[in-house]
């Protein structure tokens, strides 16, 4: 338990609908901010925002998962659930930013990519993969940012990075806690009993070494934009003069060691 708060309602709090999104974030942090659409293949996914924004002086390619708080918000945001459109434009974009010498800001906030049968018809498990190797080979700097919730491979797709940050609030795991209960014990409804298991809080995985920096948020939940913004300002200062072959090496070595 953190600070009184057990794992479960930590949970509710990367849930919770009052929090920052990602179109939050990148509209505090970003003194301009572009939006590239379409995969090239099969068409555009509104679970996954990508495109070119200005910081400061850095120009940087993001790549965000994007939830809705209304329900017409989440017909067009399929509840933050990618489908292969969305990988497959965020493979386009950030091959496009390798291509630019751009760096590569992740904002990550899934329950899991979309399991419906039409995102396997059309590929998802081949998206996710081929969003993973793509990223881990990249010659530019990634940084990814769970602000919120990052379930499963959805939230992988996006995490492979240079370094890995966590809101204080937010939760990070291989699966929702509700699907690790059906699973080992054939009921849901002990999520919460799940929760404490499977160790996704944001101090845990800090301290097994899954994640690079926490940070903290608001009363009112997420981070505060200017805090935001300055520790991707220092990440972008930081890891910009790394060399190319330097940055690939270390991210290999950094997802081996997990």
């Amino acid at each position: 338990m953190e600070n009184g708060i057990n794992a479960w309602e930590k949970v509710q709090l990367a849930r919770d609908k009052e929090r920052p999104y990602a179109a939050d974030y990148i509209e505090e942090i970003c003194d301009e901010f572009m939006e590239l659409h379409g995969d090239r293949l099969s068409g555009d996914d509104g679970a996954l925002i990508g495109g070119i924004g200005r910081i400061d002086s850095y120009y940087v390619t993001i790549l965000a998962q994007q939830k809705g708080r209304s329900v017409k918000q989440n017909m067009k945001r399929n509840f933050g659930m990618v489908s292969p459109e969305g990988y497959r434009k965020a493979v386009r974009l950030a091959r496009m930013s390798e291509k630019f010498h751009r760096p590569i800001l992740c904002l990550v906030d899934t329950p899991g990519a979309f399991c419906g049968i039409e995102a396997e018809e059309n590929g998802q498990g081949e998206a996710i993969a081929q969003t993973i190797y793509q990223m881990s080979g990249l010659k530019v700097p990634i940084l990814s940012v769970v602000i919120g919730e990052g379930g499963s491979g959805g939230a992988l797709a996006l995490a492979v990075a240079d370094a890995v940050y966590m809101a204080e609030n937010a939760v990070y795991s291989i699966l929702s806690p509700e699907g690790f209960a059906s699973i080992l014990w054939k009921d849901s409804g002990r999520a919460a009993e799940a929760a404490e298991l499977m160790k996704m809080t944001a101090p845990e995985l800090y301290q097994m070494g899954v994640v690079d920096k926490l940070l903290p948020e608001r009363e009112e939940g997420g981070v505060e934009g200017s805090q935001f913004k300055k520790e991707v300002l220092a990440f972008l200062e930081t890891y910009g003069t790394i060399d190319a072959e330097t940055l690939v090496s270390r991210r290999y070595e950094r997802f081996r060691k997990l």
